[in-house]
């Protein structure tokens, strides 16, 4: 019998071509779920320089990944979070939100924002488990019914 392997986090940033070929998974994903709506939505989700991301690899295969932008002095905002629909339910976004977190709060932030939509019903169970407390839309979300915005104060000592 041969060992399982553990999943990896690696932090990266966008330039790394697994978090890029994630990004076009989630990308795909997206476009089924929510057809056009998708559309008005893909102007912000946009990756260039983004330094702080992750990509999950299991048997060193990337299977996942998530960022993370500066929001405003205090605050970051998670973004791109994705795990192959095969391997949901493993706990595998839940940590990577985790690691995430915790680097957030090494750069020295102390708050999180997110947004997701209203046809992602699996990331609103796992931001509402990690902790994540809705909030009125923000910033570009506003008046955006299939927009879901949440927040978080962060702690890690």
């Amino acid at each position: 019998m041969y060992p399982i392997q553990l999943p990896k986090y690696i932090r990266t940033t966008s330039e790394n071509p697994d978090f890029r070929t994630m990004v076009n998974a989630l990308d795909e994903d997206l476009n089924l779920r929510n057809g056009d709506i998708q559309r008005q939505y893909d102007r912000y989700n946009k990756i260039d320089q983004i330094k702080h991301a992750i990509v999950i690899y299991l048997e060193d295969k990337p299977v996942g990944c998530g960022c993370f932008k500066r929001f405003d002095d205090y605050t970051v905002e998670m973004k791109r979070m994705f795990v192959l629909p095969e391997l949901r339910g493993k706990q595998l976004a839940a940590q990577m939100l985790q690691e995430l977190e915790k680097w957030a709060v090494e750069e020295g932030f102390s708050n999180a924002v997110l947004e997701t939509g209203r046809r992602q019903v699996e990331a609103q169970r796992l931001y509402a488990l990690a902790g994540f407390s809705r909030t009125e839309n923000y910033g570009q979300y506003l008046g955006m019914e299939d927009s879901i915005c949440y927040r978080k104060e962060l702690n890690f000592y």
